[in-house]
């Protein structure tokens, strides 16, 4: 089946079913050219992508980013906090701003309100430019609809993603699982980010431009990216005396009349070169409301029909549809080893959890194996499927994060990078306790009411 024979729009189920026929799974050709026919992006070449499981080791990372910046730092995140982490984040902007580089913070106003106002004041002061995402009391009708995504891009040449806020308890090591922070002893949570290069990251760099400019921000350099209102924004000087690469010139190529075409989400399709047999290859994945959700669902949906050995998922927040279930479980019936790793008694939000556990009799009923974590909040988003197709971002598997939320993620087409996603799921298991059919079928009567109410209020959560 070659690209042009792929339909041009597949639902859900279509998109499953179509993979689920490919003789070689997800490592097949077809594959790769059925998930960019969906989302409609750029598959980007690019140099090996590298996994940071750990928090700690995730920020000093980002901080030798920032201090080695020569031109450009933008960085997105849906909570910034003015503890001790975020105050050596802060440290490395004014750095970077007083060398001349021009920084942009864009954090989400209602995930961020915690941080004093002199936080933001001192960023400003130092000549770094600063944007709330969805203030409340300037789109009250948009309070809803939340900036997740969390992003870094240095010099459009290095990136980070994945689902790692700044503040304290992601930028500790889980190994040492405990930390003086400003209020005290707190436990670290468990999660993921990624490190990326090559051309990748001049989409990612258009990603941060879509909710910069949505908050307010000025056009930035060398940047062709889809305006949250107005339709396609043409960028103003080249960037680095040049103009951007060809391949990311078509990047969403939305006319400002097309507005029916944005309303309903439909991705333009952008040039670029699908990358061939073996190739280590990454596609942008960054719904947002009014765009890019339904082909992230669909792409989920493919990936499960495309399993064909193991299906290891990592969520911190399970409440999907019903059909999601069965997509799992149909899986699991087919011979694929499916396992689901989620939060333990340490969560931030019982009631979803309380949404997962109404899900849990149905599954291991049909083989899904589930796990939960008890050394720490678990708080990584991943997904890998028979060592070779991982995805990694901010997307929980969640009413929000499909709907509501604007994400963003990276779906890494690499043997290497799977590998790296296994032995770190493998890892998290050994701090984990698996849960049986026989051990949940015992649960106390108030905890099966909560379960099933939870579960019926999924939609709402």
């Amino acid at each position: 089946m070659t690209d042009a024979l792929i339909p041009r729009e597949l639902r859900a189920w279509r998109a499953w079913g179509v993979a689920r026929r490919l003789e070689h799974g997800a490592r097949a050709p077809e594959f790769r050219a059925l998930v960019r026919r969906i989302d409609g992006g750029p598959m980007h070449v690019c140099p090996p992508v590298e996994l940071l499981p750990d928090g700690e080791q995730a920020f000093a990372r980002m901080r030798e980013a920032i201090d080695a910046a020569r031109e450009e730092v933008l960085l997105e995140t849906y909570i910034l906090r003015d503890d001790q982490l975020g105050a050596s984040v802060r440290a490395a902007l004014l750095a970077a701003a007083a060398r001349g580089v021009r920084v942009c913070v864009l954090a989400d106003a209602v995930g961020s309100m915690a941080t004093a106002d002199d936080f933001w004041q001192s960023l400003e002061a130092g000549g770094v430019q600063v944007r709330l995402f969805h203030r409340v009391w300037h789109r009250p009708l948009e309070a809803l609809r939340r900036d997740h995504r969390k992003l870094l891009v240095v010099d459009r040449h290095m990136a980070f993603t994945g689902g790692m806020n700044i503040g304290e308890e992601y930028g500790s090591s889980v190994a040492r699982r405990r930390r003086v922070g400003r209020d005290g002893w707190k436990e670290a949570w468990r999660d993921t980010f990624v490190a990326l290069h090559g051309t990748v990251t001049e989409e990612l760099a258009a990603v941060f431009a879509e909710g910069w400019d949505r908050a307010g921000g000025p056009d930035l350099p060398g940047l062709e990216y889809v305006s949250w209102a107005d339709g396609i924004v043409h960028p103003p000087a080249g960037w680095r005396g040049r103009m951007m690469p060809r391949a990311l010139q078509s990047r969403w190529k939305l006319q400002r009349g097309h507005h029916r075409d944005r309303v309903r989400g439909r991705r333009v399709r952008r040039a670029a070169p699908l990358a061939e047999g073996d190739a280590p290859a990454v596609i942008v994945m960054d719904p947002r409301p009014g765009r890019g959700q339904r082909e992230m669902l669909t792409v989920l949906s493919a990936l499960t029909g495309a399993a064909r050995e193991r299906l290891w998922i990592t969520t911190p927040y399970f409440a999907p549809p019903s059909r999601a279930l069965r997509l799992l479980a149909a899986a699991a019936q087919r011979g694929v080893d499916v396992r689901l790793l989620l939060p333990g008694e340490q969560t931030d939000v019982p009631i979803i959890r309380h949404a997962a556990h109404g899900a849990y009799h149905m599954l291991l009923s049909r083989g899904v194996r589930i796990f939960e974590y008890d050394r720490a909040m678990l708080h990584a988003k991943t997904l890998v499927v028979d060592s070779h197709v991982g995805l990694v971002g901010s997307s929980n598997l969640d009413f929000r994060s499909f709907w509501l939320n604007a994400e963003c993620n990276v779906l890494i087409f690499d043997d290497t990078f799977g590998d790296a996603l296994d032995h770190s799921f493998l890892d998290d298991l050994s701090g984990s306790t698996e849960i049986t059919l026989d051990v949940w079928r015992r649960r106390g009567m108030m905890h099966r009411v909560l379960d099933r109410l939870a579960r019926g209020l999924r939609w709402a959560l």
